[in-house]
This record gives C-alpha cells, sequence and structure tokens, in this order.
C-alpha cells in the first residue's frame, strides 16, 4: 500500500543561505500516528509548511494522497488538516461560527451534524456560543483542533498542539489524538514534551540541522538504543569503589548506591558475574532494581552526537 504522505528529496533554503531542510525523505503510512522530534531551529515547522502548502521548496517533492502539493495543490490540501502552534484566531467570534467557516474555506456545504461530532469530541459542544475571547489557552487550542477537523481530513498535523497546557488538559487531547487515529485519521505530531511522543506514537522520528537523524518504531527504537541501569543498594556505606570492581565502569552514586549501566542488545549483561565480584570484595547488597533508559534521553543522545 502507497504512503498516504511521501517526501521525498526535499530542501528548503530562505533568502540568505540558511537551508531549513537538507534532502529530507519520509514515507507517512495511513492511520499511523508519527511524532516528530527535534530541538528549536531542527526544521520541524519548515516541513509542516511544505507539506500543508503554506511554503515552497527549494528542491524536491511531497504528495498527500498522491496528489503534489505544488502541482495539484487544491487536492492535496484538502486532505490535510493542520493545527499550528499559534493560536491566531477572530477573538469576537463564537465557537460554532469559527468552526463551521472553515469548512466552508474548503468549498464543502455545510454539515451541522459533522461539526456537532467534533465540538463534541473535543468537549467544546458547552461552549459552542461562547465568543472565543472568553475562553481559556486550553480551550483556544481545542478550537484550533477543531478547525482543523471541520472538513474531515485524512491527515492531520498538529504543530506543537500542547504547548501551553496543563497535564490534565494535555492527557484528554493525547485521548482524543487515539480516537481520531482508530477512526483511520493519519497523525503527525511535533513535540517538545518527550512523554507525549512515548505515549501515543507509533513511529518516532527525530530532526535536526534539516536532517532527519532517523525514524522507527517507537518500541523498537527503545529496545535498539536503550541501556538498562541496574541499581544496587548496599547494606553498608563505602568511602570509594574497590579496586576489584574497577573493570565495571560502576558509578558511586552515594555511600550505600552503586549503579551499572549494560546494553540491553548484548548477550551477556555481566551482572551476574558483577555480583558475584560484588560478594567477593566483602560487600553486602541490601536493594537491587533496574530501569530503561527513556525515549527522553534517547533523543538527546541523537541530537548531541549530530551536534559532535
Amino acid at each position: 500500500m502507497s504512503p498516504i504522505v511521501s517526501i521525498d528529496r526535499l530542501s528548503k533554503t530562505y533568502d540568505g543561505g540558511f537551508e531549513a531542510l537538507k534532502s529530507v525523505s519520509l514515507d507517512i503510512e495511513e492511520g499511523e500516528i508519527l511524532a516528530l522530534l527535534g530541538p528549536n531551529g531542527a526544521g520541524k515547522t519548515t516541513l509542516i509548511s511544505i507539506t500543508c502548502g503554506i511554503s515552497r521548496p527549494s528542491e524536491g517533492k511531497v504528495t498527500v494522497g498522491g496528489h503534489d502539493v505544488v502541482t495539484d495543490f487544491r487536492a492535496a490540501r484538502r486532505l490535510v488538516g493542520l493545527v499550528p502552534q499559534e493560536v491566531n484566531i477572530e477573538p469576537f467570534e463564537t465557537v460554532w461560527n469559527t468552526v463551521s467557516f472553515s469548512r466552508g474555506l474548503f468549498g464543502l456545504p455545510k454539515n451541522p451534524a459533522h461539526i456537532e461530532a467534533v465540538l463534541k469530541e473535543l468537549s467544546l459542544w458547552d461552549k459552542r456560543n461562547a465568543r472565543l475571547v472568553e475562553l481559556s489557552g486550553g480551550m483556544k487550542r481545542r478550537v484550533l483542533i477543531a478547525k482543523a477537523l471541520s472538513h474531515e481530513p485524512r491527515v492531520l498535523f498538529l504543530d506543537e498542539p500542547t504547548a501551553g497546557v496543563d497535564v490534565e488538559l494535555r492527557r484528554e487531547m493525547w485521548e482524543t489524538v487515539r480516537r481520531l487515529k482508530a477512526d483511520g485519521v493519519t497523525i503527525i505530531l511535533t513535540t517538545h514534551y518527550i512523554e507525549e511522543a512515548e505515549a501515543i506514537a507509533d513511529r518516532v522520528g527525530v530532526i535536526a540541522k534539516g536532517e532527519i537523524l532517523l525514524v522507527e518504531e517507537k518500541a523498537r527504537l527503545m529496545e535498539r538504543m536503550g541501556r538498562k541501569t541496574l541499581r544496587i543498594e548496599l547494606a553498608t556505606p563505602i568511602a570509594a569503589i574497590p579496586e576489584s570492581l574497577a573493570g565495571y565502569g560502576l558509578e558511586h552514586e552515594g555511600p550505600t548506591t552503586l549503579v551499572y549501566s549494560y546494553d540491553t542488545r548484548g548477550e551477556r549483561t555481566g551482572i551476574t558475574r558483577l555480583l558475584n565480584d560484588i560478594a567477593a570484595a566483602g560487600l553486602h547488597l541490601a536493594d537491587l532494581s533496574t530501569r530503561q533508559s527513556s525515549l527522553e534521553e534517547i533523543f538527546v543522545s541523537l541530537v548531541r552526537e549530530d551536534a559532535a
């Protein structure tokens, strides 16, 4: 099956010579949630702007549902919903009129039943007659999503959708994203909240300095690149790590705490040998616990490697 979004060797150079994107290629499958992570200035918003037809590429090609975003703009744009970073909406208009107007911009006939369903899905139904100026920041974010869904797109771009939103509302929006995916909507999410990608994404892409560093299934990425740590609590304090344990690269985090890092991909973790050597050194264990590297730690390590 062909990807619903296909990005082929896409480049964007602005006046003055700044390269925002450098030959980016990426295929996005229908019905998946792709989280695109990257530091500020990495090229995330530029990539979205070109795919949505807001900006033109310097080189390369993007298709949405088989439609070229430059030569077949209207057909491609009709398939796409965009929730931008900026909250730029008419403050004195009502929620209902704002969302209904967005549908009309795509030349679609009025469909009050669909608008009602969207507002109810986003917990905006009780606010349908409220003016936007009366809404909280989180509610305004929901209105942006409702506008993006008004014309029933097959692809939804969420550019930092939960920026400035409290934790409870953020989790509610994650649930909304999951329900949209269940309805067959393809979702591309950019975020600074790593836990957002960890919670809802199927695949994770990392972009830095206008280049895609990797795109991989979230679970596989964490398995492939994640490391585990073994936290060893000793029954009695020690002033320093014994010389006989020097080869393990242990960290001495406190008088009674040692931390051992190991690769989850290795055939042998070395834990059994380490514990035997700890006993041979005359140390007594009080507790053991393990911890998996988070997606945030993997992301930071990738970006640091690219900057080196």
